[in-house]
């Protein structure tokens, strides 16, 4: 981003002007050189600013090559969107689990949807593993009595201790499983019936231990955020995993949305709660295991967004501090594995580290002030000849795996053009709180699983915890005094990039003080006495 401007400018000085530009600082009326310790502090930020930009593109790169790879693997990637059609006697019994916890809002909706599925009576069990302390417990016993009432093999597990959390009521479900496969469904996801008959067949080869279907998005428009979740998704979706199953690569069942054979969960070791991001975790050790992943794009189940910022944050927390702690238990095990493929090992250390650009690109926009007021803007030949194809190169990838997410899809791409910089913002303004995940994950192992609010069909039942947003603010102002800086010195490609820091981080704190006004005003009405 402004990395690329700043790393042109870096190569343009030395050429030009040698060090005398690089260490020099504004004094007066023109640059003065930098000697002695303020030189060499100058050159160590240099050397700090240039190792990020550096690792940072690395990770843009490879997000370039993973739409490079959807490309030109179209054809199999198309071949693997059919229904394997099984006859009626040979259909494979399945249960169905729905972990829940505290979901009022969206329980009785998901049970009822669920008790619809197409699929022989006789060969389909469902389970709700209930952890509920609320009155979701009440909502969904009736809802599974009603559903057994009219013949469903429906059976209802409470859980009043939530070892383990989701992964702990999913184990606990496999105990008594009737099903030879088990498909999961979160609480805010809505299967539709054809769900099993599209995905069931893929396990007649013996080598196939899960099929992940994609997500849908039943609230994409309903604002700015939710367009903007659903555009990241698609990607995640679209590009990554489809780019992943094209290659042979590893990649992960998504925690709800997908159907597992249970032998396959037995030889990974089962489902184990010492990481937030369970899925992540016992896909990698089944794959590890010899067993084999199928992306179904063309199977799609309905989800709700986060429609609030808080509620986002809560959950991009957990998958950041999940995947850290993946990250931590696994690489080690995987680099040591012999019998996977140098590729193999690449491609898995860059699925489990993505969450280390944001601390990377917070850091970068805190340096970014300094750089531009010590830095002289460069020349118009440099900026038209070198930091033009650069500024463009860098953003290109994060444009292109977009837009072919959107594409892919029969979506227009310049709908996912237009909506980057939103995106971009976004993902700027997240980065102190994923940071923080960062951070917590690095320093230790589980925690607490904090359930995504969801609104279902009564929107102010749970709500996520909100606290004043600092250090948004504060990095907010910072970046101000970046995009100042940029164009008072002539770094013309630098500046948008500065305002779209200073935009983001102000975008998510402006949404979180907002939802904070207007928790305080919801709570002032409903104390004033109905006349």
């Amino acid at each position: 981003m402004s990395t690329a401007a700043f790393l042109t400018e870096l190569a343009t000085t030395a050429a030009d002007k040698t060090e005398v530009l690089a260490t020099s600082v504004p004094h007066g009326h023109g640059p003065v050189v930098a000697t002695g310790a303020w030189g060499l502090a100058i050159w160590a930020l240099v050397g700090v600013y240039v190792i990020l930009v550096a690792i940072l593109a690395c990770f843009g790169l490879h997000r370039g090559m993973l739409v490079s790879t959807c490309w030109r693997k179209r054809a199999k990637l198309k071949e693997i969107e059919r229904t394997i059609v099984l006859p009626e006697d040979q259909l494979p019994r399945v249960t169905i689990q729905l972990p829940l916890f505290n979901e009022a809002t969206v329980a009785q909706r998901l049970i009822e949807t669920v008790a619809l599925v197409d699929y022989p009576r006789d060969r389909l069990e469902i389970q709700v593993l209930d952890d509920s302390t609320d009155e979701t417990a009440t909502i969904a016993r009736q809802a599974c009595e009603r559903c057994a009432a009219q013949g469903v093999d429906i059976t209802y597990i409470h859980r009043v201790d939530r070892t383990g959390y989701k992964a702990g009521a999913l184990a606990n479900g496999l105990k008594t499983a009737k099903g030879e496969l088990v498909a999961i469904f979160d609480a805010d996801f809505l299967p539709q019936p054809e769900f099993l008959r599209q995905v069931v067949g893929h396990f007649a080869d013996p080598k196939i231990g899960c099929v992940q279907a994609r997500w849908g998005h039943m609230n994409r428009e309903h604002s700015m955020l939710t367009r903007v979740q659903a555009l990241m998704l698609d990607g995640h979706h679209l590009v990554d995993n489809r780019a992943r199953w094209a290659n042979d690569m590893f990649f992960n069942f998504s925690g709800t949305g997908g159907i597992w054979r249970i032998q396959a969960i037995a030889d990974a070791g089962g489902w184990a709660h010492d990481t937030l991001t369970e899925d992540l975790d016992l896909s990698y050790r089944a794959q590890m295991a010899g067993w084999k992943f199928i992306y179904r794009p063309d199977v799609v189940t309905p989800s709700e967004l986060p429609e609030e910022m808080s509620a986002f944050r809560a959950q991009q927390f957990r998958w950041a501090k999940g995947t850290v702690q993946s990250a931590r238990k696994l690489l080690k095990t995987i680099w040591n594995n012999d019998s996977l493929k140098l590729s193999q090992k690449i491609e898995a250390t860059y699925h489990l580290t993505p969450h280390f650009t944001s601390p990377l690109m917070l850091v970068l926009s805190v340096l970014l002030l300094p750089m531009l007021a010590i830095l002289p803007g460069t020349d118009p030949r440099s900026m038209f000849l070198i930091d033009l194809p650069l500024a463009l190169s860098t953003t290109g990838s994060l444009a292109a795996f977009y837009m072919h997410a959107e594409a892919v899809q029969g979506r227009s791409a310049l709908v996912a053009l237009r909506r980057l910089p939103a995106l971009m913002a976004v993902g700027t303004g997240m980065a102190p709180w994923v940071t923080k995940a960062v951070l917590e994950g690095l320093r230790s192992m589980a925690g607490e699983f904090v359930r995504t609010p969801k609104k279902g069909n009564e929107g102010d039942r749970y709500r996520a915890t909100i606290k004043i947003p600092v250090a948004e603010v504060i990095l907010s102002i910072v970046s101000l005094a970046s995009t100042v800086a940029a164009v008072q010195n002539g770094h013309w490609f630098a500046a948008p990039f500065a305002a779209l820091f200073c935009f983001g981080y102000g975008y998510v704190a402006a949404l979180l003080i907002d939802e904070q006004l207007e928790r305080r005003r919801a709570e002032r009405r409903s104390l004033v006495p109905v006349p």
